[in-house]
């Protein structure tokens, strides 16, 4: 993509600090902010899928991808919302789940913990 992520880095302590993601494995950047739908919605579950146990994927997009969630919550993934100054796109954190650990965006939400943001029903959806 020709989108400008920002700082991977400082995106990376970000995901680490404020997820329960796993810290162990490759982090997986993928930028679906230029895609038209519903190809930003294919993309991720064809990209997640071939995720290590350890692995994140790490989703910019250009708003929270609301009917993505349901999906990978079928699929036993894990995901959190990323709020970080270090770009302005919509970071979302997607793993496989261990069935213990992992945290959906609005469970996240729920516990009010660090840069945890819980999408609204009204907002705009993301095919």
């Amino acid at each position: 993509m020709a989108s400008e992520t920002g700082d991977p880095a400082a995106i990376e302590r970000a995901v680490a600090e404020r997820t329960d993601a796993p810290a162990g494995g490759e982090t997986v950047p993928l930028d679906v902010r230029e895609l038209g739908p519903p190809k930003p919605l294919r993309e991720t579950l064809e990209r997640v899928e071939t995720l290590g146990d350890d692995d994140v994927l790490v989703q910019y997009n250009d708003r929270a991808p609301q009917f993505l969630f349901p999906r990978l919550d079928d699929r036993g993934f894990a995901y959190a919302a990323v709020e970080t100054d270090a770009t302005d796109a919509v970071v979302t954190a997607i793993w496989p789940a261990d069935g213990e650990g992992g945290v959906s965006a609005g469970e996240e939400a729920a516990s009010d913990g660090p840069g945890a943001t819980d999408p609204s029903p009204g907002s705009a959806p993301n095919p």
